[in-house]
Order: structure tokens, then C-alpha cells, then sequence
């Protein structure tokens, strides 16, 4: 069931507006690391102004959950909402609400049927598969999120392409389930395979197992395997050795999805249209040349 925080965090002050908004806010799936840290860019983004953000929480996504969540949501007053990370199905969901509610989606492929906000998960991809093979390795494995969740498409898709783009060997992904875990788990299988040299994690926490499954492997990273992985944690940097990952600019997507949001309460809604914001590649030492 969706859990409610009062609306106690401010929102950006509508120009031109003579009173306080309520600008509610969708969690989707609130632990994993991009949902939270997208909900702590919205709240970095209200500032100071009059305006009040209320936040539910959907634990577990169905039609009904969703539908319960935006009621609370309505019962608040709330002028708009932003729906951080939904699934396609939470999609569909909110694509049939009322008209008199904005609705902006941050994070997934919008369908065509929501305004939008998200990273460019598919370019990100593209950069840090071209990135590996740059440094001269043949081809590039990877460690795939699950295929239930919106974002593992385009960054699977960006990895494919680029390896067929260069025609490199095509190795089949394995499917992870966001867990350092599962990228302990996968990344011992890949261990023990002498043709692997590089591997793309489709997250950080993953690629942070698989980093542990090469050492407990005996493989070196960077000198017999190079990892690098996708979000951008903090935590990132002290991994050992240092991660090379993909940041993504959490603040800069709360603050262009409540843009959006105040455009649709102020104007009205619009044509679906999505904004993407590019991610950043950062080079550290757990990728190299291969030896």
C-alpha cells in the first residue's frame, strides 16, 4: 500500500501565482538508488519559495495501488503530480487520470502519452560500451537489470548497438536484479572465462559484486578485466579500485520535471513531449587498456 508524507517540503514558487501550490510527488520503488536520489533532486529543487510538496510512496505497483496512491494525492489538493521511476503499467495508470490533474513522469520512457523528464539512458550506454572498446577491448559483456523495470531498455539497447555498430562479438547479457548480490553471482560466472576482458554493469551496486567475484577469481581489475558500471553513487568513488561509471544529474531532473509540471498547472496540458538530460561518463581506474 502507498505510504503518505505530509506536505512539508516546499516547491518552486509558480510565477505569477498569488498562492501556495501542492505539488505531489509518485515514489516508485523508493530504495532503489535513482528513485530516491531523483525524489531528493525534486526536493533540492523547491527551494525556498511558498509552495509545498506531499510525497506517496507505491511499494507495490498495481493498477489499484496506483489509482489509491493519486486519490490520497487528490484528497490533498494537490495541483500536479510528478511520478518519479512508474513502470509501463503505472503508465498506462496515470495516462487515464482526469484532465484536471497534470501529470509529469521523471525517469522512464514515457510511451508517448506523459509529459517526461529522463536521462538519456540509451546515449549513456552507447558512451560507456564505446568508451571499453576505445581502450581496445574486442568486446564488451554486461550485466543487464531486470527486464520488469523501465530503464534496463535503452541501456541494454545502447549496449547492443554499439557493440554491432563496431562489429564486435555479441555476447548474450546476463539479467541482475540491481543487487551487489546478483553481480557477485554473475560476475563469478564470468570470472572463470578467459575471453572476458571488459564488463558493463547496468548499475553501480552490481558492479560493485562483480568487482568482489574478479577478485575472489583472482582476476585483476583493470590489468585482466575491465568493469564499469552506471549511476553514479557516491560510493562509487571508494570502491577498490575506484569505479568507472555514468552520473546522472539527479537535482537537474527535479528541477526540469517541476518545471514542466508548473508549465502544464500554468498553462494547461500539452502534447507528451520529453526532455532528456545527458549523463556524464567518469573515468577512474577500474578500466584500462586491456594487457
Amino acid at each position: 500500500m502507498p505510504t503518505l508524507d505530509h506536505p512539508t517540503q516546499r516547491a518552486p514558487q509558480r510565477v505569477g501565482s498569488d498562492r501556495s501550490r501542492i505539488i505531489g510527488v509518485l515514489g516508485f520503488d523508493a530504495t532503489a538508488y535513482g528513485t530516491a536520489s531523483a525524489l531528493r533532486g525534486i526536493q533540492h529543487a523547491t527551494g525556498d519559495s511558498g509552495d509545498f510538496v506531499s510525497i506517496v510512496n507505491v511499494a507495490v505497483p498495481s493498477r489499484r495501488s496506483v489509482r489509491t496512491a493519486v486519490a490520497q494525492l487528490r484528497r490533498l489538493g494537490v495541483d500536479g503530480i510528478v511520478a518519479v521511476g512508474p513502470q509501463p503499467s503505472a503508465v498506462d495508470v496515470l495516462a487515464t487520470l482526469p484532465g484536471d490533474i497534470p501529470v509529469v513522469a521523471l525517469g522512464p520512457d514515457p510511451q508517448d502519452v506523459l509529459p517526461a523528464v529522463a536521462v538519456d539512458h540509451y546515449a549513456a550506454a552507447v558512451t560507456v560500451t564505446r568508451h571499453l572498446l576505445d581502450l581496445g577491448h574486442s568486446t564488451v559483456f554486461h550485466i543487464a537489470g531486470p527486464t520488469d523495470r523501465t530503464d534496463p531498455g535503452p541501456r541494454l539497447e545502447g549496449w547492443r548497438d554499439t557493440l554491432v555498430s563496431a562489429g564486435a562479438v555479441l555476447p548474450l547479457p546476463l539479467v541482475g536484479d540491481w543487487s551487489a548480490e546478483s553481480g557477485y553471482e554473475l560476475g563469478s560466472r564470468l570470472a572463470v572465462r578467459n575471453d572476458v576482458t571488459a564488463i558493463f554493469a547496468a548499475n553501480d551496486q552490481m558492479a560493485l559484486g562483480m568487482l568482489r567475484a574478479l577478485f575472489d577469481a583472482g582476476r585483476r581489475v583493470p590489468q585482466d578485466v575491465s568493469v564499469a558500471g552506471f549511476d553514479g553513487t557516491p560510493q562509487a568513488e571508494f570502491f577498490s579500485p575506484p569505479l568507472t561509471t555514468i552520473r546522472q544529474h539527479f537535482t537537474e531532473l527535479g528541477r526540469r520535471s517541476l518545471e514542466l509540471l508548473l508549465g502544464e498547472i500554468e498553462v494547461g496540458p500539452s502534447d507528451p513531449v520529453c526532455e532528456t538530460i545527458p549523463a556524464e561518463l567518469i573515468v577512474r581506474d577500474s578500466t584500462a587498456p586491456p594487457a
